[in-house]
């Protein structure tokens, strides 16, 4: 349990209602307090607000100062010589001191003093009474002080670690999300190439049973490479991190082999490099290695393109990407399956743009813009 509920628990509000059960006996009970008419009703305005300090950390305790300076100014010595009148200004003065504003406590426990000067004069009481009180209540003061300050760190710590634990989580969905886009990518392209082979092979099984071994083992290559793409990706699932990290890694200075397994597979492809490369941070390398894979990927699967080319630029400031093709353009110009979404997810985590639509001489393209800055 908190240390915070010491003052804010239900322990606390049994106790309360105890004292409150207690000064009523005395009220009743004990010939010191009289008169009645004042000492009954004066238990009853400073118990029941204590039962509300947490709603009114300041509001309770004063009424209890006030309440008792009324009682002391009204009926003499009533209030000095209830034991649990004294224990009711002991709370209070401890429920002031737990408030989290120290300038309040502060001027509350000024109140509080004011209100025992008042008590102490009205009841005449003995010096040799009146020390102890006054110490007493100081006492209470950093009593509750020190114990509202431990509750107010340790919620505050419980928050940190609930922030921790939160931000903790949405990283690991992140990075499982990035590794599904990872996942989608390798299979979509990877057999994108092997059903268009595969296909490629059984057309000239019975015509050209040699010239069928070459698709057949572009097959087998691309399979391979996706085999090893999907161990390292699983691989980093299942914490595997040092042998995921020993796997090359995609990256847009690889963009000629991308093609010429785009060409194996049927669809000529012409790459052109403006501008000088540079070396890119990872997620940059990757996001953009993608970008062409999977434009390149629908253009084999769904544009039924004769040709494409894949324009990268270096600028000063951007890595600009365009892949054209001149096969057939989405009816609805955005792209086939969620490939398109996907790669707009990955360029703007960098903070980059990324247009993809028909072109008006036929065909389709995608452009990127990544921020080289993201590199640095």
């Amino acid at each position: 349990m908190r240390l915070r509920s010491l003052l804010a628990g239900r322990a606390v509000d049994a106790f309360l209602v105890a004292l409150a059960v207690l000064a009523q006996i005395e009220a009743w009970a004990d010939p010191s307090q009289a008169p009645r008419a004042v000492t009954v009703p004066a238990t009853l305005l400073w118990s029941v607000p204590l039962l509300f300090r947490r709603r009114f950390p300041l509001g309770a305790p004063l009424t209890v100062f006030g309440v008792l300076a009324a009682e002391a100014i009204a009926a003499g010595d009533a209030v000095t010589s209830s034991q649990v009148n004294a224990v009711a200004l002991l709370a209070a003065f401890g429920v002031l001191g737990a408030h989290p504003e120290l300038r309040l406590a502060l001027a509350g426990a000024a109140v509080g003093y004011a209100a025992l000067v008042t008590i102490i004069v009205n009841d005449d009481l003995a010096a040799e009474g009146a020390v102890p009180v006054l110490v007493f209540a100081a006492v209470a003061w950093v009593i509750g002080r020190t114990i509202g300050e431990h509750g107010r760190r340790a919620e505050h710590l419980a928050e940190r670690a609930e922030r921790l634990e939160r931000a903790n989580a949405e990283a690991v969905a992140g990075e499982r999300a990035r590794i599904a886009r990872e996942l989608h990518d390798v299979i979509a392209h990877s057999v994108s190439v092997m059903t268009v082979q595969a296909g490629a092979a059984r057309l000239l099984l019975d015509e050209d049973p040699d010239r069928a071994r070459a698709p057949l083992l572009a097959v087998e290559e691309t399979g391979r490479e996706a085999l090893a793409e999907m161990r390292r990706l699983l691989g980093i699932l299942r914490g595997d991190d040092e042998r995921a990290a020993l796997a090359p890694q995609p990256s847009i200075a690889r963009i000629d082999a991308l093609a010429e397994q785009v060409r194996t597979a049927g669809l000529p492809v012409d790459v052109h490099v403006e501008g000088e490369p540079r070396p890119l941070s990872p997620g940059v390398d990757l996001a953009a290695y993608r970008v062409v894979q999977e434009a390149l990927t629908n253009a084999l699967k769904h544009a039924g393109a004769a040709r494409a080319r894949v324009d990268l630029r270096y600028r000063d400031a951007a890595l600009e990407l365009a892949i054209m093709d001149d096969g057939r353009a989405p009816a609805n110009g955005a792209g086939a399956g969620h490939g398109i979404v996907g790669m707009r997810e990955r360029v703007s985590l960098y903070g980059g743009e990324l247009r993809a639509g028909p072109r008006r001489e036929g065909g389709f393209e995608v452009r990127a813009t990544l921020p080289l800055e993201a590199s640095e």
